[in-house]
């Protein structure tokens, strides 16, 4: 008999930290591969990412919606909570063998709760990072709930034993986001050909992809929701004095994503920046390629620390979000100062590309996840060892 994996993709970047690990499930020949798509990734205000799970040959098996267009804190624990009964019905009719969540948002752990109180056995990938935020906390919250940690560098995986988990059940596989890096590092005309105003729709003035350009995603820090405004705002005066084209982000739906995104808006209208371009969603593989080929990549995502470490590419990453996370050395920290932030972009320009590191795996984690998971047979009867 198969063994029923469901796998929970809840956002954007959800999607491209599983990509490759849902790849390698679907063509394993004892898996039957059960997907959930939720939240954000199905919600149109976000680009609607699940268009681009479909694209890429998968259906999910069932989709929940539960996402509150208001922008608070409490607005997380009430996602949170619809979200949980959303996944005890998905759970209750999949009747899946195992559950795979990723990450630290609200509703990775509604997945969790979900799993957990239902007894059924939950995968976590990408337990044991630190954030110096709310997210931190969800993460290691996650991570007792769950029996088999799939972690993504030797300090998360020191981390997660720590908290107390059995060294048995905790697996350093990398970061499967990699694998897609290194899928678009080494088809490198697919890069250097790419242009993503033929294949994706955005507002402002379109601007010549093949001359130096940089990129600009930034996100709402949960801590300090009441600043996201001006913190949006700050970087972008800052990257306007460097006088270079850019492409900005749309931010991820975490609590003060409309004070980022209100500081978008403003930008755009009152300052009418010339060679400025936003998109709202474009697919992970092609935001990759984007990356390569931009000067520099500047705001607070993860992607800086993962996955342009892995291509090289230099980033200034602004504030606290990614506090403590380990990092390679093509980022440089500053704090939100439009002074600081544009003294540190330049310098990035001066560099040029930095050397590739394996600080988040080799390009093999989807392949490594799904073979741990076809041969384990997790124990929901946990015994914590401190």
């Amino acid at each position: 008999m198969k063994k029923k994996i469901c796998v929970v993709v809840t956002a954007r970047p959800s999607y491209s930290r599983v990509r490759s690990v849902l790849e390698a499930l679907r063509n394993h020949e004892d898996v039957e591969l059960q997907i959930v798509a939720a939240a954000s990734f199905v919600a149109n205000k976000f680009g609607e990412a699940v268009k681009v799970l479909r694209e890429d040959g998968f259906e999910p098996n069932w989709t929940i919606n539960t996402l509150l267009e208001a922008d608070t804190a409490s607005t997380a624990a009430k996602s949170t909570g619809l979200q949980t009964i959303e996944m005890a019905s998905a759970f209750q009719n999949l009747k899946p063998d195992m559950v795979l969540t990723v990450a630290d948002r609200y509703e990775t752990i509604s997945t969790a709760i979900a799993a957990s109180y239902a007894n059924i056995p939950l995968v976590h990938l990408q337990g044991g990072e630190v954030t110096g935020n709310i997210d931190e906390k969800v993460r290691h919250a996650i991570t007792k709930m769950s029996d088999i940690h799939l972690v993504c560098n030797d300090d998360a995986y020191d981390r997660v034993l720590k908290l107390g988990e059995n060294p048995d059940t905790v697996y350093n596989v990398g970061c499967p986001s990699i694998d897609i890096a290194k899928e678009v590092l080494d088809d490198r005309e697919s890069w250097e050909q790419f242009t993503p105003f033929k294949k994706y729709v955005g507002v402002g003035s379109e601007i010549d992809v093949d001359s130096p350009y940089i990129v600009v995603m930034q996100h709402p820090v949960t801590t300090t929701i009441e600043t996201s405004r001006d913190d949006i705002l700050t970087t972008l005066h800052a990257v306007k004095e460097i006088g270079m084209p850019t492409i900005v982000m749309w931010p991820n739906p975490d609590s003060g994503t409309e004070g980022t995104a209100e500081g978008i808006r403003r930008f755009r209208e009152l300052e009418q920046p010339e060679n400025f371009y936003f998109f709202k969603n474009i697919r992970p593989g092609d935001f990759l390629r984007m990356l390569l080929k931009s000067k520099c990549l500047i705001g607070n995502s993860s992607v800086g620390i993962r996955e342009c470490s892995f291509l090289g590419v230099p980033v200034v990453n602004i504030g606290t979000r990614q506090l403590d996370r380990k990092r390679g050395s093509n980022v440089i920290d500053v704090p939100c100062e439009q002074s600081l932030i544009a003294d540190a972009v330049r310098k990035q320009i001066a560099h040029g590309p930095y050397p590739s590191e394996h600080t988040y795996g080799n390009g093999q984690s989807g392949k490594n996840a799904a073979e741990i998971l076809c041969r384990v047979t997790p124990n929901t009867n946990k015994r914590i060892t401190y």
